[in-house]
């Protein structure tokens, strides 16, 4: 059967985030962002040097930390934002496929079955929270120095330092892969993406 001449065109875009999801992500990219440019102040010379007056750069990486979980705490009144989550905390029989082909690195299309988010995706969010949450427990422990015995402060210190430079690694790899997608930025910018992209990356997504 063939379409009506009168029939509207297929729209070019879909919805891909409402405001909820692309403001709790721009929140939590400033404040991370905060965290750590004052982590790379405060463990290397050169760039404490160029800083200066420890005592704000301290402050400041105390409190964006502190505040690190809020917009997603936040953003939870919302059933899209929340929604979302759902997906990403899911794991389906297409995302072994995917990782699969990741680890392949077989780029086709094809081979890489995604919903709204692909298992990379739903990996990286699982991590950082992860990660996140083992941040805050530790630079606590680090700032209320007087509420633990010693040894408690020299381990938080320990995990504290070193996961904050994988942190520091998977950033760099995740603005990297952004960098290299514009339509994913776009989603994330405007809160649409075009059609073609979405039914090409994420094939078993049916905004």
């Amino acid at each position: 059967m063939h379409p009506r001449a009168d029939a509207p065109p297929a729209a070019t875009t879909v919805r891909r985030f409402g405001p909820a999801q692309r403001w709790a992500h721009r929140a939590t990219a400033v404040l991370m962002g905060v965290c750590v440019a004052t982590a790379a102040c405060l463990y290397v010379p050169q760039l404490a040097q160029l800083a200066g007056r420890r005592a704000l750069v301290v402050t400041l990486h105390q409190w964006s930390g502190l505040l690190l979980p809020v917009p997603v705490l936040a953003a939870l009144v919302s059933r899209a934002f929340r929604a979302d989550l759902g997906r990403l905390n899911r794991f389906a029989p297409h995302d072994r496929v995917w990782l699969r082909a990741a680890l392949r690195r077989d780029r086709r299309p094809a081979s890489r079955p995604a919903g709204k988010f692909n298992a990379g995706q739903k990996f990286y969010a699982a991590w950082i929270a992860g990660a996140t949450l083992v941040m805050l427990g530790t630079g606590l422990l680090m700032w209320f120095t007087h509420l633990t015995p010693l040894v408690w402060r020299t381990a938080a210190t320990f995990v504290h330092d070193w996961l904050a430079l994988t942190v520091g690694i998977v950033l760099a790899g995740h603005i990297g892969m952004a960098l290299a997608d514009p339509e994913a930025r776009r989603g994330l910018r405007t809160g649409s993406v075009g059609r073609e992209w979405a039914e090409r990356e994420h094939p078993l997504w049916h905004p």
